[in-house]
């Protein structure tokens, strides 16, 4: 193993699970020390053990600013500084526009759109001391392609990618990279709301051979690679893109 992470402090939220937890088995092989958070206690303190050493479990509710404040906190002094942000967590709730409560509405937004921005502001002192540092924020193809039943989805990822280019403008001269990755069509339990709304796993897979010029939805161990990348020096010119893993499919 090449360890292309050796020495890397990361933050990752959202690890315990689907694309969460094939990104944190991926940063952990590359030689990364990893703090998580999630609101999955069982799991994440089977992942602690599973990593002992390499892997902090912190229990946040990233809805709550205090919770993630004190997260980024622990985060920091567990880790010994913070070289880089990996934003994963998130939510997703499917319905037409005319059943969507305003509730639903906030909610996606607090924790897809107003956690990351919360993450980015208390960890920017670490980020900067770091030097080289980097943010990677998880999006969706959906931020960039409206379907119906994802109008609150859609807006709030379409919401993470200004928020993630922005922010490489404003903190490239702090050293701090930031980009967002794009994931379409990948086979996890996340995406059961909208295959439910679709009418079901048959017409979701019939569905995805006519849309994806490959043909087949992406496993959740193909698109963790593109967040080692972001999260290496390998990537050190990278900055302010919204990179897609959608098997081909255009924006």
């Amino acid at each position: 193993m090449a360890e292309r992470l050796a020495g890397k402090r990361v933050l990752l939220t959202g690890g315990v699970a689907n694309i969460g937890l094939s990104i944190l088995e991926s940063f952990v092989a590359e030689g990364a020390k990893v703090s998580v958070l999630d609101i999955d206690v069982a799991r994440g303190t089977e992942l602690e053990k599973r990593f002992e050493g390499q892997v902090k479990f912190f229990s946040t509710d990233i809805g709550q600013e205090e919770e993630i404040k004190s997260a980024i906190a622990k985060s920091a002094m567990w880790l010994g500084g913070l070289d880089t942000l990996c934003l994963n967590a998130g939510v997703q709730i499917s319905g037409r526009l005319e059943d969507f409560t305003t509730e639903q509405w906030d909610k996606t937004f607090t924790i897809n759109v107003r956690s990351s921005f919360l993450f980015a502001r208390e960890s920017l002192r670490h980020l900067e001391a770091a030097g080289r540092s980097s943010i990677v924020l998880m999006s969706s193809l959906a931020g960039k392609r409206g379907a119906p039943g994802l109008i609150c989805y859609s807006s709030s990822k379409a919401a993470v990618i200004g928020l993630a280019t922005t922010m490489a403008i404003e903190l490239a001269p702090k050293g701090v990279r930031v980009n967002a990755v794009c994931p379409g069509w990948i086979d996890t339990p996340f995406n059961q709301p909208v295959i439910d709304l679709m009418g079901g796993r048959e017409k979701q897979e019939a569905a995805i051979k006519n849309i994806i010029p490959l043909g087949r939805q992406a496993t959740a161990d193909e698109v963790a690679p593109l967040f080692v990348y972001l999260a290496s020096d390998e990537s050190s010119y990278v900055t302010a893109q919204a990179i897609n893993v959608c098997g081909g499919v255009y924006n």
